[in-house]
Parts: C-alpha cells; structure tokens; sequence
C-alpha cells in the first residue's frame, strides 16, 4: 500500500516505556504495598485485593483486580481472595459505566506466560471496558491505539466517583 510520506509513520513516544520495563521489578507487589495510591494508579483497596489501573491498557480504562499476596493460579487463592477479585471486578464495571460510558467488557485471566500473562507469578483479573464500533485501524495499520484520555486524569475521575 503507497502512502503519501507524511502519514508513513505514526509517532507513539509513550511505547517506549512499555518495551524498556524492566520485567524483574514486580510493579503489582510494589503497588500493594505502597502507600502513595495515585503514584500506583490503584483505584481502591479491600482486605486481600485492590484494583489498579493498566499502565499501558488495551482500552482506556483498562483495571485489574489483584491479590496483595504474590500467587500465579486460581487454585492458589484463598475464599476470600476469590470473592474480593469479582467484587472488584464489579465495582470496576460500575465505575466504568458511570465514567467511561463502557457498553460492554472484557475480564478475564491470563494464567500462566503461554496465555499471555505478562507478569505469570502474580495473578491479575483483566477488566477492559468495550464500546459498540471501538475498533479501529490503528492497532492493525500502525501497532498503536489511541488513547482519548490521560492516566491521571482518568484516574482522577475513578477515584472521585467513588466518594460521591
């Protein structure tokens, strides 16, 4: 296919960083302990779980509902565990829904690194918000998906509409 040379490459800086994480920090372990919630983008905290926000999502809004305790399968969770990452995984939709105006999701798991986990000794519940018609070109022209809104700013949003 001929484009014309001022659209042959798409600039996507923010990819870097993604390719240059140094995958032997485990970034969900520091996010569970750490006290400092909007530095980890964690949206809210249970007893056994907490849910953060993807730093480089899919979608925007992308979260995952995850253990504190560092397990890599379902079978390693406890009761409580299980019930707090569905719990959350809930209370992300709805936020979602109220905020992002999701029509639809996407949760699940990726157990194990042949099914994509990017980080397998730690579990994490996807939940990826979807809307009617939200694919698009980019990701298949260009390997980059537009993003309409920042991190923090979506952040902000997620966190305040949990105190009203």
């Amino acid at each position: 296919m001929d484009f014309p040379k001022s659209v042959e490459s798409i600039w996507a800086p923010w990819r870097v960083e993604y390719f240059s994480i140094d995958r032997s920090r485990d970034f969900l372990t520091e996010a569970a302990q750490a006290t400092d919630d909007a530095a980890h983008l964690v949206v809210a905290r249970r007893k056994n779980t907490f849910l953060i926000m993807n730093r480089f999502p899919y979608a925007v809004g992308h979260m995952m509902a995850v253990p504190y305790r560092k397990v890599a399968d379902i079978a390693g969770l406890t009761e409580q565990e299980r019930m707090e990452l569905w719990d959350l995984a809930a209370h992300a939709q709805s936020l979602l829904k109220k905020i992002v105006n999701a029509q639809g999701f996407n949760i699940g798991l990726n157990i194990g690194k042949c099914a994509g986990a990017g980080f397998a000794d730690h579990l994490h519940l996807h939940i990826v918000p979807r809307w009617e018609g939200d694919s698009n070109f980019m990701p298949v022209l260009a390997d980059v998906r537009v993003m309409p809104e920042a991190l923090q700013s979506l952040y902000g949003k997620l966190v305040a509409a949990q105190q009203t």
